[in-house]
């Protein structure tokens, strides 16, 4: 009888800012703690901005609990803070009077179709003067650590960890080109002259090194400069995608674990004008998210999606950049993401749908959608009940347009 192929499974880690971030941390302490396993042992990790540079951590071997304690102010000897106050204010500085991309915007005037709103109002926004080098010195300090580990007995008093940490994992093993040989780690950014998304860690991607890697995927345009990498430059790859699921198509992935803190699967209501205008471009990425999930779901792989929910998006506000935000939103996500794991997981021990997250205290509903208040969805799927409640599953297929748009373009 030939032997079972093991179950091959990814983590994405979606774009959110700092406050994304913090939310990010919240929840895969959740994933660990109510499916008792390490997010470390994913064989795939995929990040987008802000969640490259949870990516890289995971896979220089940063465990959840390490972060976790970064978080509440417990910082252990030799291993990365996550302190952004080094990135600047809540608030772009200045920027240069001079369009971001004007080749980005021809090629979006030439090809209309498959450029999205994101995409040429980053051309259009003036070149951010931000300067993104704190993140690339925090990826740095965290390889450094596996070539300079802390002996025995620094480790042994290092802080305590939340109960069930996981610890005595095996070294880290670096390639040559600095990027960790396992799990396999993929950064996306995007082309700033061509709108086309780039898979750095990837063997057809432009050689860069993790940190550059990161930091192009963190640069938002109009608030940080550009990152040049081979004579090209890079942005933020949530400009074109929250989470780019789909670029793991061809990857033969049995599970793929999303974390999508840009996407909600239920609304609210805010007053404030900034507010509504975030939520407004929060619905547009829950569509592009829904899209993805399906045409994932569609090559064989199972998908699970979580993202804030209410309660998550009342602390969360209108400004993902929020510093003053970060420990109430991590802490909120520490609850109710487990609170949308455990109902899910009751319902159904294999989850495959997209985890909203509700107001009530310990529920969930699981179900597909393609986003609050879309009204334009094709295709749509049986309801589950979870949670006392009746979701009907609706996901728009993806469009040619959508696949199109990054042939040829992508690593």
């Amino acid at each position: 009888m030939p032997r079972k192929r093991a179950s091959h499974r990814g983590l994405v880690l979606g774009a959110g800012g700092v406050l994304g971030s913090a939310w990010m941390i919240g929840a895969l302490w959740a994933v660990e703690s109510e499916q008792a396993i390490d997010v470390r042992d994913h064989d795939l990790v995929l990040g987008t901005s802000a969640g490259s540079v949870i990516a890289a951590l995971l896979g220089l071997g940063v465990g959840a609990d390490v972060m976790v304690n970064s978080e509440r102010g417990i910082f252990e000897p030799g291993y990365p803070v996550l302190d952004y106050r080094d990135l600047g204010a809540s608030l772009p500085p200045r920027p240069r009077m001079r369009m971001g991309s004007p080749r980005l915007l021809t090629t979006t005037a030439l090809h209309p179709r498959q450029a999205t709103p994101m995409v040429a109002l980053a051309a259009l926004l003036p070149q951010g003067r931000g300067q993104i080098a704190a993140i690339g010195d925090l990826v740095t300090e965290t390889a450094a650590r596996i070539e300079h580990p802390l002996d025995a007995l620094a480790a042994k008093r290092s802080a305590a960890v939340p109960p069930g940490a996981g610890r005595g994992r095996q070294p880290v093993s670096l390639a040559a080109n600095g990027w960790p040989r396992s799990p396999r780690l993929r950064v996306v950014a995007m082309d700033f002259d061509s709108g086309g998304r780039v898979l750095f860690g990837s063997p057809d991607a432009p050689r860069a090194t993790l940190p550059d890697s990161v930091m192009a995927s963190c640069a938002i345009p109009g608030w940080y400069a550009p990152v040049k990498i081979a004579g090209r430059r890079f942005v933020d790859g949530g400009t074109r995608s929250p989470a780019s699921l789909d670029l793991l198509v061809e990857e033969e992935l049995d599970e793929v674990l999303v974390l999508a803190p840009a996407c909600s699967f239920d609304s609210d209501r805010p007053r404030g004008a900034i507010a509504r205008v975030e939520r407004q471009m929060r619905r547009a990425a829950t569509r592009r998210l829904a899209r993805e999930i399906e045409l994932l779901e569609a090559a064989g792989t199972r998908v699970t999606a979580l993202c804030p929910g209410p309660e998550d998006l009342e602390v969360i506000g209108g400004n993902v950049m929020d510093l003053t935000r970060r420990a109430e939103v991590f802490e909120t996500s520490l609850r109710t993401s487990a609170a949308a794991l455990r109902t899910a997981l009751g319902a159904d021990t294999r989850p495959t749908r997209p985890i909203r997250a509700t107001r009530a205290a310990g529920t969930a509903t699981a179900g597909t959608t393609a986003g609050p208040g879309d009204s334009g969805a094709t295709a749509s799927g049986p309801g589950r009940r979870a949670g006392g409640r009746e979701a009907l599953g609706r996901a728009a297929a993806t469009t040619a347009a959508d696949q199109k748009a990054d042939l040829g373009l992508v690593g």
